[in-house]
């Protein structure tokens, strides 16, 4: 066996381990359970889904500010949950409680290379736009965009977390020896943060779109399931580093699908630049002097 196989062999070890690892991480949170469990129960009322999201201040923190963000549209202020259930309906909510209890379940303080603000900021202006993005191209279901967008960066945080000896030594390499973080990823990790996300959305058994999405975000032309979703999330998230409102450093130099024109059918690329002007204006209006 060459040097080569050999090198080949020990990733493919490395792989593996990971795979291991990532199958101890933790069990899908409760409130995603009994949240999907009561929106199945045709009894269940507004007020019975608000009591068991309202034990959860945090969640309700972030909920009101996704359901009061500009973007998002509504017409008056929504100042309880009980109130944003009944505007935002049953399926919406769950779609944001999944989202953010699934980012609440990661987060972990701040350190040298982990700005957990930052990464909120990311997840939120990448989550909203989509949404945004997904109702001017007359996508069905934006508030699946907008879920996508809030988690479509799962894995780093998960990388940072439960692997967090491996993410110091990803971000060193990368402000060291200046290489690309998926680089970076692929000779500490075996495996990119991409992959990470979409193993851990598999294990829960969520929505194959979702995984999917999370897979190849910055890569839609390789998805199979739902190439408009992924591609609309992929131009939220392109769009944060066009503008650096609600960027991150992880995605620095990040470069736009070559196949976007066609998957979500938007005629031609003077079109696509009329759009990221568009869109490069109303994040600066919204959110320049939130982020």
């Amino acid at each position: 066996m060459d040097n080569m196989d050999e090198l080949l062999q020990e990733k493919k070890e490395r792989n593996k381990l990971q795979l291991m690892r990532i199958r101890n991480l933790p069990s899908i949170p409760t409130v995603i359970i009994e949240v999907s469990e009561m929106l199945e129960n045709p009894r269940a009322s507004a007020k019975d889904i608000s009591h068991v999201i309202s034990q959860d201040q945090g969640l309700v923190a972030k909920v009101l500010t996704i359901a009061n963000s500009p973007l998002y549209g509504l017409p008056r202020r929504v100042s309880s949950i009980d109130f944003a259930v009944v505007v935002l309906g049953f399926e919406q909510i769950k779609n944001l409680v999944y989202a953010l209890t699934l980012m609440e379940a990661f987060k972990s303080v701040s350190s040298k290379y982990w700005n957990k603000k930052k990464f909120w900021s990311h997840s939120f202006v990448t989550g909203m736009l989509a949404k945004k993005i997904a109702d001017d191209l007359g996508y069905p279901k934006s508030s699946e965009a907008l879920t996508s967008g809030l988690l479509h960066d799962l894995g780093i945080s998960v990388i940072q977390r439960y692997f967090n000896d491996e993410f110091v030594r990803i971000s060193e390499l990368v402000e060291l020896e200046e290489i690309p973080y998926a680089q970076a990823e692929m000779e500490v990790l075996g495996m990119t943060h991409e992959e990470i996300g979409y193993l851990l959305i598999n294990k829960w058994n969520l929505p194959l779109d979702l995984g999917e999405m999370i897979r190849f975000h910055h890569n839609p032309s390789k998805a199979e399931t739902n190439k408009k979703l992924t591609a609309i999330v992929h131009f939220a998230d392109y769009m944060t580093q066009v503008t650096g409102i609600g960027d991150f450093n992880w995605d620095e130099n990040y470069q736009l699908d070559g196949n976007l024109v066609d998957i979500l059918s938007l005629g031609s690329d003077v079109y696509v630049s009329a759009l990221i002007s568009t869109y490069s204006q109303i994040l600066t209006k919204e959110f320049k002097d939130i982020f």
